[in-house]
């Protein structure tokens, strides 16, 4: 298998690594009259009816998106290749030299018109590094576009349109939470550049995870055929809701298997106001767990195999003042269920700060509910942030104290602690250390490191001496070397 962005089909599509199976839908409420409006057809006028007015409804709305940037190399000299040179020096000299060449990259992908006003959402993928956007709408009018924000954890974008003198033609939000497998939905978009493109499928799953590298998975799964250029396209319902912005696809050939991902609409809405207000900040939970397995599911006396075991709450988190302990079992956030760790980080990360989230928890046997505060990930401690220079193994490094609020920013778990190696210089004693970027820094010459300020005391200490010992925590294992400067 291979992952590919579904932009531009040799340099963007992705294709998740998602097992091929059934999943029942999400937990949720569902009204009588819900219930009924999803039914089969049921004579062969039904089956005859046409998607045609939901396409002229929704279509115009979507955008096909064109972008430039220029990328500047230096061009190699042929004698830094010789194997007699690399022999002696090899590749530390790198591109130094050798004239700067610039070379423009051209992509192509979709959007959705959200507002009238020109605000289009897109995939963080499609828009990532251009310096040009150029938006063409569906009647063939043109406009350059400005970069809102951007949020590579969910691979989602905001652009807004320049020049928008009249009310555009905009595709209105749905509840994604409301979405059911087996609904028919629509993906709109521009295919391998060839023009607008209607795709019908249904909803073939929900909460697929595992299918990209973002942070927050919870992806709607369509057997809709999307295929690359469909990179933030609209997956719309039978409403003409936006049901979710198509992001992947799982593909060996490049082109479409039948097998689509679009991330959630409620997703969506959070992360484009947040981009839009400049304050993108999401909830934390403050605690950690694991997906319950069939033997956990036994060993816990549940029925089904369902939920996430709290293994680790941190003290003073959100987790924690809501009441929530290891050996419980997360089973639903405000009535919505989860399954596996994912599912409670993107639930929890849908909801609005400074509220309440409703947790369903199963502890020895019986289900309680509990009020959770939802609050950023706070900066303590403080990080500290400190560029390490002398005559010492990690000089060329720059070091933090881990909290959670960063962290989260760097998508990791936001309980770690201790002081972490955040970068390392090219050619600085750190990097011929083999000092790397995600590294903790567990001790220096026998003494432990808790705090930036307690290595820089240690680290002062040693630069009396020529010889090092250090421990590293690199990947869960603890790696120790001596080191004579």
């Amino acid at each position: 298998m291979q992952a590919r962005w579904i932009s531009k089909i040799v340099a963007f599509a992705l294709i998740g690594l998602a097992t091929i199976s059934s999943t029942g839908n999400l937990a949720h409420a569902q009204s009588d009259e819900a219930t009924l409006d999803r039914r089969l057809p049921s004579s062969q006028a039904d089956i005859k009816m046409s998607l045609s007015p939901l396409v002229k409804q929704t279509a115009p709305a979507v955008v096909n998106i064109y972008t430039k940037r220029v990328v500047e190399q230096r061009q190699r000299t042929p004698f830094f290749n010789d194997p007699f040179f690399k022999q002696f020096f090899g590749d530390r000299f790198g591109g130094a030299f050798g004239a700067p060449r610039q070379r423009v990259e051209r992509s192509l992908g979709s959007g959705v018109i959200v507002s009238g006003n020109g605000t289009v959402v897109t995939n963080h993928h499609v828009i990532d590094g251009a310096s040009e956007i150029r938006v063409v709408l569906h009647d063939n009018r043109e406009f350059d576009a400005d970069l809102v924000g951007s949020d590579e954890r969910t691979d989602l974008a905001v652009l807004k349109l320049r020049g928008v003198d009249n009310e555009l033609p905009a595709i209105p939000f749905g509840d994604s939470d409301a979405v059911e497998v087996g609904d028919l939905v629509l993906a709109i978009g521009n295919p391998f550049g060839v023009g607008q493109t209607v795709t019908s499928g249904i909803v073939s799953a929900l909460a697929r995870a595992g299918v990209t590298g973002q942070d927050y998975q919870s992806f709607i799964q369509t057997d809709a055929a999307i295929n690359p250029g469909n990179s933030g396209g609209a997956l719309v319902d039978i409403d003409g809701n936006l049901i979710g912005v198509n992001s992947a696809i799982f593909t060996k050939s490049g082109g479409s298997n039948g097998i689509g991902f679009a991330v959630p609409a409620n997703m969506v809405k959070v992360v484009m106001r947040g981009l839009i207000s400049g304050d993108l900040r999401r909830p934390w939970l403050g605690a950690a767990g694991q997906s319950v397995t069939a033997d956990l599911a036994a060993s816990l006396e549940l029925d089904r195999p369902h939920g996430v075991l709290i293994n680790k709450v941190r003290a003073g988190s959100p987790a924690e003042r809501g009441g929530l302990q290891s050996g419980d079992v997360v089973i639903a956030v405000n009535g919505l269920a989860v399954d596996n760790p994912n599912e409670l980080k993107f639930r929890i990360a849908t909801l609005e700060l400074n509220g309440e989230a409703k947790l369903s928890v199963l502890r020895r046997g019986a289900e309680t509910i509990l009020a959770m505060p939802l609050e950023v990930a706070p900066e303590i401690p403080a990080r500290d942030e400190s560029i390490i220079d002398g005559r010492n193994p990690f000089s060329g490094t720059k070091i933090a104290n881990m909290n959670p609020a960063l962290a989260d920013e760097l998508g990791i778990d936001t309980l770690s602690e201790g002081v972490m190696i955040l970068a390392v210089a090219r050619d600085s004693l750190a990097r011929r250390t083999r000092l790397q970027a995600g590294d903790y820094i567990v001790e220096v010459n026998g003494q432990p490191i808790d705090t930036v300020a307690r290595f820089k005391e240690v680290v002062r200490a040693g630069e009396r001496s020529r010889d090092w010992k250090i421990s590293v925590k690199r990947d869960g294992k603890v790696l120790t070397g001596d080191f004579t400067l």
